[in-house]
């Protein structure tokens, strides 16, 4: 009985999460507008480049692609900005700091209570992939920065498909492409994620690259020059919580075990198939301006912080399932104990007494529980 009340507990409080997220309304399938209307071609493919300011007008980060009112970025530094303006002329947004990037308790429940159900399965280890923009390439490696046949983030996507294959998890790459590179792609791409997903893959990656100077993405981890890796969330969705709790929880463990490997999270308007499922991320490796292979790198050490993040001790022993599940068991924990820290509260400053407060605390969770916890009315 226990149990079924606290899971009941954590999805209404994930619901409510979600209500106020999204106002209660559906922004369906808009996608991010194109910064240019130019197809992809080896001599016009990269995209206009965003400049995105912090409060005191200096750079915070630049993207490829456009950037919307209300979108929200995550730094390197866990520093937390909203979008609150922008000139498409100038190409330049602004924001305002939100304070350091915190997690959506509810959200990283769902997500961890995900987790633990998918464990309830048949054990095995599965990763879907796939590439929407079929053209990116890099300059320094493919020549080139759109390629129609061939390219370059293919050589990223199959680098980081043998990564995770090397530690045991069953990866689909899917090669179908979804030219040309422009708003349509998405639409174009989402029939092949929806097949994807029909196999029960544990995540969903859509492996990009950037369009930014190189010097970006450029970083070193363990003695070894690589590319940075973009996090992109799209908010347009209903799975937007917990798609941004997956993000934070690679970057967490990411942050751990090779600093300077996350660049940052973005999150920006569109929904990029992710309302699809809840473990669903887009990843930018590297820029076109920089080396491939560096890009490549990067896919190894990424391999692991996915392993790490979705499987955990699973990967190592049987006894992966229980700590899955009690990572749920803690999330659902401090929720709950948040809640009732507040209705404490609340109960104290309405009735002025503790033996008042805790009077009404049992009487409401009496209401609430429909009797089953609590003072039962008389």
């Amino acid at each position: 009985m226990r149990g079924r009340w606290t899971r009941r507990a954590a999805c209404a409080l994930a619901a409510l999460a979600l209500a106020a997220l999204f106002g209660g309304s559906a922004e369906g399938e808009a996608e991010i507008r194109p910064a240019t209307n130019l197809a992809p071609s080896p001599t016009n493919a990269v995209e206009a480049v965003y400049t995105l300011l912090g409060p005191d007008g200096t750079m915070l980060t630049q993207r490829g692609g456009a950037i919307y009112e209300g979108d929200e970025y995550i730094a390197g530094d866990d520093g937390w900005y909203r979008v609150t303006s922008v000139d498409d002329a100038a190409r330049v947004a602004r924001a305002e700091y939100l304070g350091q990037a915190s997690a959506d308790m509810a959200a990283f429940s769902a997500f961890a209570e995900s987790l633990t159900k998918k464990a309830g399965g048949d054990g095995a280890k599965k990763i879907a992939m796939y590439s929407t923009h079929s053209d990116e390439s890099y300059l320094d490696g493919d020549g080139t920065a759109s390629k129609w046949k061939g390219a370059g983030i293919y050589d990223v996507g199959d680098s980081l498909k043998r990564s995770l294959e090397k530690r045991g998890i069953e990866t689909v790459y899917s090669k179908e492409t979804f030219l040309p590179h422009d708003a349509d792609a998405y639409t174009r791409s989402r029939r092949t994620a929806e097949e994807l997903l029909k196999d029960g893959p544990d995540a969903l990656l859509d492996i990009h690259r950037d369009a930014v100077p190189a010097e970006q993405y450029e970083t070193e981890v363990d003695g070894e020059d690589i590319s940075k890796v973009r996090l992109f969330v799209g908010r347009t969705n209903q799975n937007a919580a917990e798609n941004r709790a997956f993000a934070q929880q690679i970057k967490a463990e990411a942050d751990r075990e090779y600093p300077g490997l996350i660049k940052d999270i973005f999150i920006g308007k569109g929904n990029y198939n992710q309302d699809l499922y809840p473990h669903s991320l887009l990843l930018e490796f590297g820029t076109h301006e920089i080396e491939k292979e560096k890009a490549m790198e990067a896919t190894d050490y990424i391999a692991e912080v996915l392993d790490n993040v979705l499987y955990g001790d699973a990967a190592k022993a049987e006894g992966g399932k229980a700590t899955r599940g009690s990572a749920v068991a803690r999330g659902v924990g401090w929720v709950i104990g948040l809640a009732l820290l507040a209705a404490a509260v609340y109960a104290l400053a309405a009735t002025g007494t503790l033996k008042g407060a805790w009077h009404k605390l049992g009487r409401n969770a009496s209401e609430l529980t429909g009797g089953l916890f609590g003072n039962k009315k008389r």
